[in-house]
């Protein structure tokens, strides 16, 4: 049965998190990896995870070229979006869609010092959340700790982006109305407020990923703690 749960948890992007933590578990009560040695490779997995995920995102195309974190119009105007099309706005729509995937990709590398130093302040309750949290336990570790202060410092950046699109201020100026008829959510009827909003969650979906990575093929990141930890779990 245990088996059973490990193999469904895996099918998550974080659930082998879940699968390696209690394999961990296994392997410190059997006297085959200290403490320490389980802390450091789980922080050691996470900053790797980090700094790949930033990598990634950071650069051009990687909202925009990546499906699974490209940011588009918000709920009712992406709707819209498709009907405007058939009236020529086609250009003017693609201008803004990459505008706003290009402030995402813009802000990600701000947030890395953020994020690692996340991972190398986190204390023994921090790592015992993530071990025993379920499949979205490390992106609620990030969230919690990081997401207030990364959209204070990604908004700037993304506003400066945004504000390169004449439409930005006109979308703002519809997307109010339309919110108060519910047409469009409240928190995303301010471009800059949702783009900000859409990054983190595209760079915690990645960092997730990449650390998933890493813990199915620990050698091929030359990393001897990483190794020692999840290659001792295969």
């Amino acid at each position: 049965m245990r088996r059973r749960n490990f193999n469904q948890a895996s099918a998550s992007a974080l659930g082998l998190l879940i699968w390696a933590a209690c394999r961990q578990a296994q392997a410190l009560s059997l006297g085959d990896l200290s403490n320490a040695d389980a802390s450091k490779g789980l922080k050691t997995a996470l900053e790797k995870g980090v700094i790949a995920a930033v990598a990634l995102l950071g650069k051009t195309d990687g909202f925009l070229g990546n499906p699974k974190v490209r940011i588009p119009l918000p709920g009712y105007l992406e709707d819209a979006s498709k009907l405007l099309r058939n009236f020529g706005q086609g250009p003017r729509i693609d201008e803004l869609v990459t505008a706003i995937n290009r402030a995402a990709e813009a802000a990600v590398p701000m947030g890395k010092d953020l994020l690692v130093s996340a991972v190398r302040d986190m204390n023994v309750n921090d790592a015992k959340n993530i071990l025993s949290g379920g499949d979205t336990s490390v992106t609620n570790f990030f969230a919690e700790k990081t997401r207030a202060a990364l959209g204070l410092k990604f908004l700037p950046a993304v506003t400066q982006a945004t504000e390169k699109v004449g439409l930005a201020n006109k979308y703002n100026e519809f997307a109010g109305k339309a919110a108060n008829f519910g047409l469009v959510k409240k928190e995303d009827a301010n471009l800059q407020q949702y783009v900000t909003g859409k990054t983190l969650d595209g760079l915690y979906l990645i960092i997730g990923e990449e650390e998933k990575k890493i813990r199915q093929n620990p050698v091929g990141t030359g990393s001897a703690i990483l190794q020692k930890v999840f290659g001792s779990l295969k």
